[in-house]
């Protein structure tokens, strides 16, 4: 960790250390990830007291973005604040990208004797999801190659970019899970695809290729790497179902969609 980082999470601390209303503080970001640049900023989560969260939760006053603690050129803090329940919900069933943010997570200070072993069980890759998870994205891939050809087709310019873009976040989520790897957000998709072991060889210049010229023929060989990965044991009228069940009948399971599983 660089030194600048250091001195702000002892600023940090000494400010709310003794503060009752906030009885832990965890780090985490691109300084816990070996992620970081010279100008990064300092990302937390500020666990409150239940008195303190319900106090705060009614006015939406759960943020914390200053530049008091930083010394350095762009730096600030920025954090959430948020309760034990959040923390317990989150190790109970967090999404992936909800898990990934507690990878390389510590505490600066903590007086909750149960928090550091809820933050070891949070950012575990769900082997019981993994593979309902692989089914769906690869549909998901199979339908949305459709629609990029009817896009060019009708010349609609939404639908394509549309559809390209979650063709890639689905084929990449779908690499992730095989590798079972957390996806931790649409801004490090890519970073860890290149980190991911077993792929196909030529899938992040088909993804760049796909982004850059979204055609129905850049999107077919896009579809076809994946296709000729492996064998995923979904045939088409399958993925057809269970691209209907997430796109057009998620309300009836009021579950998230299914880019934030």
């Amino acid at each position: 960790m660089r030194e600048h980082h250091r001195r702000t999470i002892e600023k940090l601390v000494a400010e709310f250390e003794n503060d009752p209303r906030f009885p832990a503080l965890i780090i985490g970001g691109s300084i816990v990830r070996g992620l970081d640049k010279e100008d990064s900023d300092v990302d937390i989560i500020l666990v409150a007291s239940e008195e303190e969260y319900a106090r705060r939760h009614p006015n939406r006053d759960l943020w914390l973005l200053s530049h008091d603690f930083t010394d350095y050129p762009g730096g600030y803090v920025d954090g959430k604040i948020l309760d034990l329940a959040f923390i317990r919900d989150v190790a109970a069933k967090g999404s992936e990208p909800a898990r990934s943010a507690f990878q390389g997570a510590f505490l600066a200070y903590n007086h909750i004797p149960e928090l550091p072993a809820l933050m070891e069980q949070i950012p575990v890759f769900q082997e019981q999801e993994r593979q309902e998870k692989m089914e769906r994205f690869y549909s998901r891939v199979q339908l949305l190659n459709w629609f990029v050809g009817e896009a060019e087709k009708r010349d609609n310019l939404y639908l394509l970019r549309q559809s390209t873009t979650e063709m890639v976040l689905f084929g990449g989520r779908l690499i992730l899970e095989y590798n079972r790897i957390l996806f931790p957000n649409h801004k490090w998709l890519m970073y860890k695809l290149q980190q991911a072991p077993e792929k196909p060889v030529d899938m992040l210049e088909l993804a760049d290729k796909l982004l850059r010229n979204p055609t129905k023929e850049s999107a077919e060989a896009f579809r076809n790497c994946i296709n000729n990965f492996r064998d995923w044991g979904v045939d088409y009228m399958t993925a057809l179902v269970t691209f209907v069940e997430d796109d057009e009948w998620a309300w009836r399971t009021r579950r998230p969609p299914l880019s934030d599983w």
